[in-house]
């Protein structure tokens, strides 16, 4: 098969022909149709996460046709999706609590094991999910990370219908979640930079749009960082009303600089990490996404031009999700 190959020491992805994977118990193999291009893509590429394979082949929202290994819930011939998590031991404590996400050896897809960047890829069954097949997979790719983890960051805001919810930042990510908040009837209060991006999310509902220096003209009861600059939590926190809640979605951030504890954080006012996701998340998004019709604006590339939707996606060239079709 084709796959761009991330490799130690080649300061770009090289498309080479692998070995198709062969099929072991407990797993599926998918023929891609579609691999979203994640931020997290962009941090294993350029080391900002320590590299856990080498040769890679990356990427982690897969959209892929079932060609062997089927089971009850994908049969021979059926769309399924692949996220970020790709297994989890099921024994340590966190397991047991059912906290899936915090898993001591969780196994990550396009990371850990080779992901979607290719024409074929094999995959826990456990952990792939059945998609609609009447929809075209580059619009569900992007739903299977940047989807799912948004819908989870709102969760860990503990966000209810009818909040003041503040973006601060707005990729592929905040794209998808504003179409979350919207169905759930809140003010959407977006602070991001590029006015690209202001423009779109205008476009996408936002009550209020304003520049990474401006803030929301209300007190928030919710906010989701989406940047991976630790400046921008101090800007979300400094937005809420107390008692509310900043969900910092990111896997990689800089230093968060020094703040006013009184006059921010005081009041009861919490932050808080988002790590990964779990099943039932995946599962709930994607019910959500399908009953309201969520169709992301995506940006398209061929396989062999991986290292140029790495690039779009580094220089926020996109006006949503990036998305890479074998």
């Amino acid at each position: 098969m084709k796959a761009a190959v991330l490799r130690s020491l080649v300061p770009v992805l090289s498309l080479e022909e692998m070995p198709r994977p062969e099929l072991i118990p407990g797993h599926i193999l998918l023929r891609v149709l579609a691999c979203g291009v994640c931020r997290t893509d962009l941090h294993i590429f350029e080391h900002d996460l320590p590299a856990l394979r080498d040769p890679l082949i990356a990427g982690h929202q897969i959209v892929g046709e079932v060609i062997d290994g089927a089971t009850e819930e994908l049969p021979l011939g059926s769309r399924a999706g692949v996220s970020w998590i790709g297994g989890i031991d099921g024994t340590c404590p966190f397991c047991r609590r059912g906290e899936e996400n915090l898993c001591d050896a969780l196994t990550f897809t396009g990371y850990s094991v080779d992901g979607g960047y290719a024409e074929y890829a094999l995959v826990r069954s456990d952990f792939a999910f059945p998609l609609p097949a009447e929809v075209e997979p580059k619009y569900l790719a992007p739903l299977l990370c940047a989807g799912i983890i948004g819908f989870r960051s709102l969760r860990v805001a503990e966000t209810q219908p009818g909040d003041r919810v503040g973006l601060f930042g707005f990729g592929a990510s905040a794209s998808l979640t504003i179409e979350v908040l919207k169905h759930w009837g809140c003010e959407i209060y977006v602070s991001t930079r590029g006015e690209q991006h202001r423009t779109q999310a205008r476009e996408l509902g936002a009550l209020w749009v304003g520049s990474e220096e401006e803030k929301p003209p209300v007190a928030l009861d919710r906010a989701v960082t989406f940047a991976p600059a630790g400046a921008v939590v101090v800007a979300a926190l400094s937005s809420l009303r107390k008692g509310g809640v900043v969900a910092i979605n990111a896997i990689h951030l800089d230093q968060i600089p020094a703040f006013n504890y009184d006059r921010l954080l005081w009041g009861e006012r919490q932050i808080r990490s988002v790590a990964n996701m779990t099943r039932q998340d995946a599962r709930d998004f994607l019910a959500l996404a399908h009953e309201i019709g969520i169709r992301p604006r995506v940006r398209t590339f061929p396989l062999d031009q991986a290292n140029e939707a790495l690039q779009a996606v580094k220089q926020e060239t996109a006006e949503g999700p990036v998305v890479i079709l074998p």
